[in-house]
């Protein structure tokens, strides 16, 4: 069996982003990645940090050790990163999560098609804005799109600056039939514990209200905080 590069199993915790945010999870992060996003909270998934962390796992000891740690009180897996979407062998743990009744969760890019993404109960994708210091290849990301099922996919985009919000007015209107989100980002990377860290990011969502508020182009948009940075800053394993 092909074996997955994982970096942290950890849970049950709570979903912070996206459409299941609030959701009751297990976390399987993954490492590598394609994109080096200047504001990266998980960087350690692909600078080299963490390399002596990665442990080769097959789907079986995956789900073994899910168990082992988070018992019987979950049922919803969400497989994080880096890009998973960049791991074949995921195909495996996708394939065992539904056989076990697991609902499964994934946000990406959009940069990298796999026919397990088409299995993916809670499936994301987060085409990065301009603030990432990346440039999404759009022919690309349509493609990846068109590939996925429309009745599990939503978009999101998160947006630290001006640059940012008419980026994500391009994407939603871009695939306006999609569900579109809009996250306010954490610029608060300095370590686990910033000083009156929810404050911060309080007055950050506030004011991307504000501006969607404002727009008559974001009518039918989703405006949401990273709700785990709320509740416990940069803190790994939560």
């Amino acid at each position: 069996m092909a074996k997955i590069p994982v970096l942290e199993i950890f849970g049950p915790t709570i979903q912070g982003e996206g459409k299941v945010i609030g959701r009751k999870t297990m976390f399987v992060r993954t490492a590598g990645c394609d994109y080096r996003c200047d504001w990266c909270d998980s960087s350690f998934t692909w600078d080299g940090s963490a390399k002596d962390e990665i442990r080769m796992m097959t789907a079986e000891e995956v789900y073994e050790e899910l168990k082992e740690v988070g018992g019987d009180y979950f049922n919803h897996v969400t497989i994080s990163g880096g890009n998973p979407a960049l791991i074949k062998a995921i195909q495996d743990l996708v394939d065992l999560f539904q056989e076990k009744g697991i609902y499964t969760a994934l946000e990406t890019q959009g940069s990298k098609y796999q026919p397990w993404m088409r299995q993916i109960d809670d499936l994301t994708i987060s085409p990065k804005p301009p603030s990432s210091m990346m440039k999404p290849n759009l022919p690309l990301l349509d493609e990846v799109i068109e590939q996925c099922v429309h009745d599990t996919l939503n978009l999101k985009v998160v947006i630290f600056e001006e640059a940012d919000f008419d980026f994500a007015k391009m994407i939603h209107h871009r695939y306006p039939s999609i569900p579109f989100y809009l996250q306010v980002g954490n610029p608060y990377l300095e370590g686990e514990h910033v000083d009156n860290h929810t404050e911060k990011l309080l007055s950050l969502y506030e004011h991307l209200v504000d501006r969607v508020m404002k727009s008559s182009e974001m009518n039918d948009v989703y405006v949401l905080p990273q709700l785990h940075t709320l509740l416990w800053s940069n803190t790994k394993g939560v």
